[in-house]
């Protein structure tokens, strides 16, 4: 549980169904615990200011900037990484679907925007191509991969509506 300086505190997180205890100082970024503590590397820091999305995770499955949340205020929350997304060597169906679609050059964003592109989906966000772009505007990709990013949305939408 190493410490991180004299103010440290113990943080119990609950981190892709696993229960997982770190000495943090108060003001630790919920990003900076997930990446320099857990070793859980996938949440991708770009901007630290909340503008860019490579960061998003689900907080209680709620999207939420990791760069601008308190590690500290996920106390007894479930926090969900895209490390926790798979079932085991089983991707999740974004997952494949950005694969399929090449819906990343880089790579750098592709984290965050899988993340979101879940998200939206439960939360009912993806009727046209208009409003996928519109909630998943907090996510950027310097690459410019938004069309392929639409298409893999789509595909899992059109999937989900057919079983």
């Amino acid at each position: 549980m190493g410490t991180r300086g004299p103010d440290a505190v113990r943080v119990n997180l609950s981190v892709n169904g696993k229960g997982r205890v770190v000495a943090l100082e108060p003001r630790v970024s919920l990003l900076d615990a997930l990446r320099e503590h857990l070793d859980l590397t996938g949440s991708k820091k770009g901007c630290d200011q909340g503008t860019c999305g490579a960061c998003t995770v689900w907080v209680d499955g709620r999207r939420v900037l990791a760069c601008l949340t308190l590690a500290i205020t996920c106390e007894g929350r479930e926090v969900t990484t895209i490390e926790g997304l798979a079932d085991g060597d089983e991707l999740h169906p974004m997952q494949r679907a950005f694969c399929e679609h090449d819906a990343f050059q880089c790579g750098y964003c592709t984290p965050g925007q899988i993340m979101s592109a879940v998200a939206l989906l439960e939360e009912g966000h993806a009727e046209s191509d208009a409003e996928i772009a519109e909630w998943m505007s907090g996510n950027l990709c310097r690459c410019a991969a938004y069309p392929n990013i639409r298409a893999a949305v789509r595909d899992v939408r059109d999937q989900a509506g057919g079983e």
